[in-house]
């Protein structure tokens, strides 16, 4: 802002009423007490014009700017290119075969028609009106199928290093499966890895080759088998003869127990496991573990992340009926070897051992006979056979008891051949024999 003022002087205003204030402010002095009168004054006013906005009006200078035009063009182009094809077979010419004429009574036929034809025309008005088949289309191509497959399920690295799926084991809600992979051709004591992956085939966008859980195991892993009330808990037996149970709700730590290489563990491969209730507890549950060994043992898990054997069973040659005919004579304490196990529905104590003979053998949870060996064990081990069926020419796969008849018969398959027999009788019900399966039956289970 620029501020300009003219040089002329200033008025006199009331010059002598100042003068008179200063007389008597001066002679205030000499009377101590007493202030002099005050009164007002009105001083003149000066007016300074400010020249700021004509100078700016002076200084302005006018600007404008534009943008240049758009450029714009036009451009096409078309490509053609047409090219007619056609190809055609011609039909071998076949000489017209004449139809033979048909004897048939003229007369006997237009009686008929005339007969049936009312009665026709109805049904076909009626069919007409039909909104029964309304959006059906027939399609005559199609297969009639009982079975479809809905999911192939695999773990890459598993079949990477030649494993095999050894045991599958769905869990009490029916929604997850687990998936064992080892060998069954051999196996290695210390070197070999194998791995338990389950599936939940209900979780939306499933991956066939991804599970939702992966656990290795140090030992093949030989079978499985899911808890009956806890979904989440599976037992599996190694190669090595351990028994183990795995929490797959923890994926981070999932090993809840193990039984440890202890005097206690099975010395051979355990061939299958199972959970049984408690007897005196139906909540709490054991697992059953069978082996080539000979032995049956249960196991309870305890507060230390370990299973504690609670009862144990053994297989020897010398307490088997006498009408089990081995093929090679027993020498000393014999074990026969024990593949797999089958519990009743009508007794709970009564179960089925297959063994690597072929014998399907009836046994007793409540056998009090003390067994003829000499394997270490904590407890004290029992002989548990009462009764043999009728042999297979091979190792016992998996027998099944059925609840269906008043005495459940057996189910039981070793080799190419399948025995169904009755609880009280060694001679099979009916065999079914596959001849077209050389490494015989790997699991069989009976509808219930």
């Amino acid at each position: 802002m620029a501020i300009s003022a003219s040089p002329r002087p200033f008025p006199r205003v009331g010059s002598a009423r100042v003068a008179a204030l200063a007389a008597g402010g001066a002679g205030g002095g000499e009377r101590r007490g007493r202030p002099a009168p005050l009164q007002d004054e009105t001083l003149g006013v000066a007016s300074v014009p400010s020249q700021w906005r004509s100078v700016q009006g002076i200084r302005g200078e006018p600007k404008s700017c534009q943008t240049a035009g758009i450029a714009t063009a036009e451009a096409s182009a078309q490509a053609r290119t047409h090219a007619d094809a056609q190809v055609q077979t011609e039909a071998p010419e076949e000489p017209a075969a004449v139809a033979p004429v048909s004897q048939y009574d003229t007369l006997r036929l237009a009686a008929f028609l005339r007969r049936v034809e009312a009665m026709v025309v109805r049904e076909l008005n009626n069919n007409w009106q039909s909104h029964a088949f309304d959006g059906y289309e027939v399609n005559w191509t199609e297969q009639q199928q009982t079975v479809s497959c809905l999911h192939t399920l695999g773990y890459p690295p598993a079949q990477g290093q030649g494993l095999h799926v050894t045991g599958i084991s769905w869990n009490t809600t029916g929604s997850v499966l687990a998936c064992a992979y080892g060998r069954l051709d051999d196996g290695d004591w210390g070197t070999l890895k194998s791995y338990v992956c389950t599936w939940n085939l209900d979780r939306q966008g499933l991956n066939p080759h991804q599970p939702s859980v992966v656990v290795e195991v140090p030992s093949a892993v030989m079978c499985l088998a899911f808890h009956p009330i806890q979904p989440s808990h599976i037992a599996g037996g190694l190669y090595s003869g351990e028994v183990l149970v795995w929490d797959m709700s923890r994926p981070e730590d999932p090993l809840l127990w193990r039984t440890g290489l202890t005097d206690d563990t099975h010395t051979d491969p355990v061939y299958q496991v199972l959970w049984l209730p408690e007897p005196r507890h139906s909540h709490r549950f054991q697992v059953l573990s069978a082996a080539t060994d000979g032995r049956v043992l249960l196991w309870r898990g305890s507060g230390a992340g370990q299973l504690r054997l609670s009862k144990g069973f053994a297989l020897a040659v010398q307490q088997l009926p006498r009408s089990t005919k081995l093929k090679k004579p027993p020498r000393g304490e014999t074990e026969v070897g024990v593949t797999s196990v089958a519990f009743s529905s009508f007794d709970s104590s009564l179960f089925v051992l297959g063994t690597e003979g072929g014998f399907p053998l009836k046994c007793s949870l409540a056998a009090e006979a003390a067994a003829l060996t000499r394997m270490p064990s904590s407890v004290p081990l029992r002989a548990p056979v009462q009764f043999t069926f009728s042999p297979h020419g091979g190792p016992e796969s998996l027998p099944e008891c059925w609840d269906r008849w008043p005495r459940p018969p057996v189910l039981h398959a070793a080799g190419p051949a399948s025995h169904l027999t009755a609880a009280l009788s060694q001679v099979p019900v009916c065999c079914a024999l596959v001849p077209c399966a050389p490494l015989g039956f790997c699991c069989c289970f009976w509808g219930r």
